[in-house]
């Protein structure tokens, strides 16, 4: 799955336990009639994933969503729900909507009309 959004916060990485294990997280904020902000965790190695975004970019975040039962010192079941991401890419404007014209390509790259001749470039059938 994905998702996109404008990044709201890159917290920095923590570090939990004897075994090193490693958590970054991330909030971004989708463009949508009503946006949501939608945490997702980076784990181990992914945390360095993020050290090259800022907030206020642009991204395209690939997710899994993960799942876990845990039974509370009184025996009851709770059932919990996180987003990880493995993959951050970064969304180009869309044309059109920054206001900006397409890139013009070179003048060499245009044929030179000096030297038309109507006679031989006649190719209509009629």
């Amino acid at each position: 799955m994905e998702l996109q959004g404008k990044i709201k916060m890159i917290d920095e990485t923590k570090t939990y336990g004897n075994n090193g294990f490693r958590k970054r997280e991330l909030v971004i904020t989708t463009e949508e009639q009503y946006p949501q902000d939608i945490l997702i965790e980076f784990v181990q190695d992914k945390t360095d994933l993020l050290n090259k975004f800022n907030v206020g970019q642009d991204v395209k975040v690939s997710i899994n969503i993960r799942g876990r039962e845990w039974i509370n010192p009184q025996g009851e079941k709770k059932y919990f729900n996180s987003i990880q991401g493995w993959r951050v890419e970064t969304l180009t404007q869309r044309q059109g909507v920054s206001g900006e014209m397409p890139p013009m390509p070179p003048a060499e790259a245009f044929e030179s009309t000096n030297d038309f001749n109507e006679d031989e470039h006649d190719d209509l059938p009629f």
